[in-house]
């Protein structure tokens, strides 16, 4: 694929400032994209940024600081985009975070649902659930009015969403999975697209504590989410929507289209068949 097929697009990454956020969007820069990251944490953004002036990019670079779980972000970030570039025309719901703000050693010490404080259960359902929502929420009309959109969100491994120990991750995942099934009918005819990418299990990243005692060098890599995002971020993908990609199954060797169609699944549970009978007309 071409470094240069993203050339004119501009993209939001959020929690863009560390792990996969952060890799993301060195990988949209390079395919020449313009970016805005909105991240927390301000000491991130600002390495992020210094590596981005060193490879002489940093006009195609915007840092956000901007805590995502307040309402006023949403619409604060992307109105700073457009003022910047002109336009948006990919949200990278990335920002999250999961069981380690709450017990460090859970991958050891699972946490059992009665154990999780309401503050720590809202806190996870705010960024992982509630932030994408008002990302979305706050993109989608630029988006739906220049018939040009990608709406690419971050959830997690099916089995991660029901396992023992994982609540409020698991949950806020599953919920964030099927707000993605939804905006896809949603947006159906408008020419923005909605999707699911997914590391395909434990990523090197922040949320495997050093207290888990995991080998880091064994987990996925954040570098495999570039590929299939770069994918997902181009014109190529387009009439693709509602499907979820895991990376890990994503072979750069193949051209894109077969990778993705080795690496895809309809998101959500749709196998699952209709369940609800509804009276009839």
């Amino acid at each position: 694929m071409s470094e240069l097929v993203l050339e004119s697009k501009t993209a939001i990454v959020t929690g863009g400032g560390q792990g996969m956020g952060r890799v993301m969007a060195l990988g949209l820069l390079r395919a020449g994209a313009r970016v805005a990251i909105a991240d927390v944490d301000g000491a991130a953004v600002a390495e992020v940024a210094a590596e981005v002036r060193g490879a002489g990019k940093e006009r195609a670079l915007l840092t956000v600081i901007a805590d995502l779980t307040q309402e006023e972000s949403a619409a604060r970030i992307v109105k700073q985009t457009v003022e910047a570039f002109g336009r948006v025309d990919i949200l990278v719901n990335n920002a999250g975070i999961g069981q380690e703000t709450i017990r460090r050693t859970f991958m050891r010490e699972p946490v059992k649902f009665w154990a999780v404080e309401p503050a720590r259960w809202r806190q996870v359902i705010d960024v992982n659930t509630n932030a994408p929502y008002l990302m979305s929420r706050a993109a989608a009309p630029h988006m739906i009015a220049q018939r040009w959109g990608r709406i690419i969100n971050v959830t997690t491994s099916l089995d991660t969403m029901i396992r023992g120990g994982f609540a409020p991750y698991g949950p806020s995942k599953a919920a964030n999975e099927a707000y993605v099934a939804i905006m896809a009918q949603d947006l159906a005819g408008s020419g923005v697209t909605a999707n699911v990418l997914v590391p395909g299990g434990p990523a090197n990243t922040r949320m495997i504590t050093e207290e888990s005692g995991m080998n880091r060098a064994a987990l996925l890599q954040p570098e495999i989410m570039v590929p299939p995002l770069l994918w997902l971020a181009s014109d190529a993908s387009g009439g693709v929507t509602g499907r979820r990609f895991v990376a890990a199954l994503w072979d750069p060797a193949l051209p894109p289209a077969e990778a993705a169609k080795r690496a895809g699944a309809p998101a959500a549970w749709p196998g699952l068949g209709q369940q609800a009978i509804y009276p009839k007309s």
